[in-house]
Order: C-alpha cells, then structure tokens, then sequence
C-alpha cells in the first residue's frame, strides 16, 4: 500500500496538491493517510521556490514513519559539494556550473546554515535503494550487481568511506554509485552532439537500462537520442545487466520525461519523473500490492 512520487525538487505545493489528491492530510503538522505511506524517490532539492519546506514535509514524513526515502543524485551531489577533500578543495568542485546547479538551494538556506547542515546529515542517512521484497525502489537504475556490491559491502546509505571513494575516477565505487544514483550512459560520436535543458553540450546519453541492445535501434535505447542515431543499429558488442523481466517491479525517478501523461516504460519498469521543475506533472504511482503495473494507478498534478 505505498504511493511512489517522484522528483520534487523544490515544489512544495505541487507535492501537498498531490498528497491531497491522494488523501493525505495533515495532523500536527505531518501528512498523514490512515492505511497508506509514501516512498519518495529522491531529488527534494535544487531548482524550485520551495526546497526549504519540500525538506520540512518530507523529513517530517520519514521521521513520523510515513513515508520511506531514497537518495537522490542531487543530494549525494550536494553531500560532495559540502565535504572537503583531504589535501584540500571539495569533492565536489565549487566550480561556476556546479554552483548554478546547487544555487536555489544554497539561497534558500543562506540564512538558515545550522538548518542546512542538519539536513546534510539527514541525506547521509537516507538508503541508495530499497529492496522490498515485492516491490524495489532507486533513484536512477536497478543494476543487480551493483546492489548486490552495495549490500555485500553494507554500503546501504552513503558512508564516509563510500563516499570519498565514489570519487575517485575509475574505481568500482565510482561506477556503482553513478550509475545507481545517475544511470548508465553511452558515448556517443562527437559528430551527433546535443544540448541538455541546461545548454550544456553532451556527447553521452543515458541508457534505457531496461531495454536489450540486441538487435534493436538506438532510438528505443537511449534518453534524448539525437536524430541521426535513431535508426541506426546497436553495436553487438554493447553489454551490460539488462533488468529481468520477472524481476519485481522497479520505480524510480531522475530522467525529466516530457510525455504529454505519465505512462509504464516496461512491464515492471516504472519512471515517475515528468520534469515538475520544467512546466511538467508531479507524478506518483498508487501501488496496492499488484504485480501487473497500469498505467491507471499513475496519479499527477501539473
């Protein structure tokens, strides 16, 4: 009985019009549903007018036992960007693109720094994933090895040693927490550059992780996939853990999809981000135990 809602990203009053859409109401200050809870799929902060009181709800929530939380890559970004490396700098980079990327947060909190801090170690708290049992939860991609290295390593929320790690290029913690928290990608030829909704220039796309390259086209297997690689073949060398079609059904959120009404991406492929911070819906997916997904259980406020 949980209600899946995507990235919120700063739009508080989206989320309370969709919690009540839902039928939670508040009580003492925290949303409530009688036989319900929520699990939030991460990215509560940066872009939007709201993040201040996005966190206040969604932690009260947590901290109340009514809802479950995953990190987002915006709060392991925002983690990063606050801890200091060892011989000095971040670890994440202050650069101009990174503070612009973190700047409606680091407003809203300018005023508030013992508020923010607190919520940087709530964040350290939150799992990378949930595995529960009929049901599993990430921010961007369900990759089976990963988790399982996750769980093998205790690394269920972000450690110390896990984060620093995360950062050094080329490791496997580097990998695994990408593409947990940021999905997998593929390089594509200079030739067929793009721009994101940031007008940054792009030469990778991120992988549809639950769609096998054999034999298919490009346009079915990357996000954003530029024009001239739409109908070309996928190499067949292209390997890596497609998620299993009997495996429980996945939700998730991270990829700013534009369709015009929230729709099932695969059997047991669930995405619930409809890009709130760009004109798009808030979305949440009303799961009562069932395992064959319809996209009739979607429930969105614009």
């Amino acid at each position: 009985m949980y209600d899946i809602i995507g990235d919120i990203h700063g739009y508080c009053s989206k989320l309370k019009a969709l919690l009540t859409k839902l039928d939670y109401t508040q009580t003492d200050g925290i949303w409530k549903h009688t036989d319900r809870k929520v699990i939030f799929v991460g990215d509560f902060i940066d872009r939007g007018p709201e993040i201040r009181e996005t966190l206040q709800l969604v932690k009260g929530m947590v901290s109340n036992g009514q809802a479950l939380a995953v990190m987002g890559n915006h709060e392991y970004n925002a983690i990063a960007f606050a801890t200091q490396r060892v011989g000095g700098g971040y670890l994440r980079s202050h650069s101009a693109v990174h503070q612009k990327q973190h700047r409606a947060t680091l407003d809203q909190f300018a005023n508030y720094p013992d508020e923010w801090s607190l919520y940087l170690d709530w964040f350290r708290t939150l799992p990378l994933f949930l595995d529960l049992e009929q049901l599993r939860v990430v921010h961007a991609c369900w990759d089976a090895s990963h988790i399982e290295w996750l769980k093998s390593k205790n690394f269920v929320t972000l450690h110390d040693e896990l984060l620093f790690a995360s950062h050094q290029k080329g490791s496997l913690a580097y990998e695994v927490i990408n593409d947990t928290l940021k999905g997998k990608e593929f390089n594509i030829p200079e030739k067929d550059v793009w721009f994101d909704k940031d007008g940054h220039a792009r030469t990778t796309n991120r992988i549809k992780w639950w769609v096998d390259p054999g034999s298919n086209y490009f346009g079915e297997f990357l996000f954003n996939c530029p024009q001239a690689l739409r109908s070309e073949i996928i190499p067949e060398d292209l390997k890596f853990n497609i998620y299993p079609k009997d495996a429980p059904p996945v939700f998730f959120g991270h990829y700013w999809l534009e369709d015009q009404f929230p729709v099932v991406q695969s059997a047991n492929v669930i995405c619930l981000d409809y890009s709130v911070a760009k004109n798009g819906f808030l979305v949440a997916y009303r799961w009562s135990g069932e395992e064959l997904i319809d996209n009739k259980h979607f429930v969105f406020v614009e």
